[in-house]
């Protein structure tokens, strides 16, 4: 007996999910995206406020933008992902749809139904792509894990409380704690 074929999904299902309704288009699969909590939505704002105003305040070519915001991952309209924060250095990246192509920074908070999704599956989809730094904003575990994949460096895992530095910048640090004051 032959095993049920598995449906797989297009950019053009991404495109037309009804309004209102978030999934990710990875593998050929839509996961569908739970509606974030207020610790979340507040973490993404402040963060986004924070490296904001740091490009502002040098006149930075940088645009940063908080979810949804749409993301060709490979640039190959396959692989759509919608970071919670997404850093794009490369103007030309930027179409009236998102993003098409590797973020250079890209930041998840983690809600307990994205826990795998971040740390395994987007974590691998992200550097494969060639983003540059991927931070994972864990409020359960009030914990940071940095990765620099192009320093070819282990993860740092740091506490809401030790300042963390920008590694695509190197003189913003940010402490995770004052933020949710």
């Amino acid at each position: 007996m032959a095993l049920p074929k598995e449906e797989l999904f297009s950019s053009e299902d991404y495109w037309n999910l009804p309004d209102g309704k978030r999934a990710e288009l990875i593998d050929g699969q839509l996961y569908d995206m739970a509606p974030p909590s207020r610790v979340h939505q507040e973490l993404v704002m402040e963060l986004s406020a924070v490296i904001r105003n740091y490009i502002r305040g040098r006149e930075g070519s940088c645009k940063i933008y908080p979810s949804p915001f749409a993301v060709d991952l490979n640039a190959d309209d396959e692989t759509y992902v919608e970071p919670d924060i997404s850093v794009i250095c490369d103007r030309d990246k930027l179409t009236d749809k998102g993003c098409k192509g590797a973020p250079d920074f890209i930041i998840e908070v983690v809600s307990p139904g994205s826990r795998k999704m971040d740390y395994s599956t987007k974590n691998a989809l992200y550097f494969d792509a060639g983003v540059r730094e991927y931070w994972i904003v864990d409020p359960a575990k009030r914990r940071t894990t940095v990765y620099r994949y192009e320093e070819d460096a282990a993860p740092m895992i740091i506490p809401f409380d030790i300042p963390i530095t920008v590694g695509i910048y190197g003189d913003l640090q940010i402490v995770i704690e004052e933020l949710l004051q």
